[in-house]
């Protein structure tokens, strides 16, 4: 059986760098912050729907009634493939298939750095 990561809501799915103290665009963290662990940098692999839109039918509709709009979310503005900075101690580590990953809300990722087509 094939498992996979399925993130809820606004979560981002971080594999981190931890060797590198600058990005391949040439940002770079000073060791001062990279040291207490406060920022790090990390490659985007899985981003979640989003932030869930109320439905607002849903509150006309009776108690016996079920809501026959399909859940809405506003996307994030994290991608998949997207280098970014992120509080460290905003995530949580996780372990899948041997390796480790950062979960974070997206609200931790303080900038994305995306590469553009010429």
């Amino acid at each position: 059986m094939e498992k996979e990561i399925v993130l809820v809501g606004d979560r981002v799915l971080i594999l981190p760098d931890a060797e590198s103290n600058r990005t391949e665009h040439g940002l770079y963290l000073p060791e001062g912050v990279k040291e207490k662990d406060k920022v790090q940098i990390g490659k985007i692999i899985k981003v979640g729907p989003g932030y869930p839109i109320p439905d607002p039918t849903a509150t006309e509709l009776e108690p016996w009634q079920s809501p026959t709009v399909e859940k809405n979310y506003f996307p994030l503005q994290a991608k998949v493939g997207d280098t970014c900075i992120f509080l460290r101690n905003a995530g949580i580590e996780i372990e899948f298939e041997t390796n480790k990953y950062i979960v974070v809300p997206h609200s931790a990722i303080l900038v994305i750095l995306r590469a553009h087509d010429a």
